[in-house]
């Protein structure tokens, strides 16, 4: 995978979006970066990272894209939640979590299968 460098100011763009209320996946997307380069910049900033910041009101939504054969991260990406967010919220409404073991979700593996 191809390494991004942000520059400073890049960085300082991130950290004031970060403070806005932009999640570390909505950043990772926007800035082209792994979210946990993310929380490294905002780490390295004194930036404290939010925790569990699943927004409650799309637990339905979350529910109903995973249901659907999307990943964790999937959803994540969707709702603007990190996935193991996505997990916790969705194990407490009782949702049965799928074993892991890093396969593609059903929805992918259906668009390669048509494609």
């Amino acid at each position: 995978m191809a390494q991004t460098l942000l520059r400073p100011e890049q960085v300082d763009d991130l950290v004031a979006e970060y403070r806005d209320g932009a999640t570390l996946v909505e950043l990772a997307s926007r800035f082209g970066v792994n979210r946990r380069t993310v929380a490294a910049h905002l780490t390295r900033r004194a930036v404290p990272i939010r925790r569990g910041s699943f927004n409650p009101s799309r637990i339905h939504e979350a529910a109903n894209l995973y249901l659907s054969g999307l990943t964790l991260v999937e959803v994540g990406v969707k709702v603007g939640a990190g996935p193991q967010a996505v997990r916790r919220a969705l194990a407490s409404h009782g949702i049965v979590i799928r074993p892991g073991g890093g396969r593609r979700s059903r929805v992918a593996s259906s668009l390669v299968a048509v494609g």
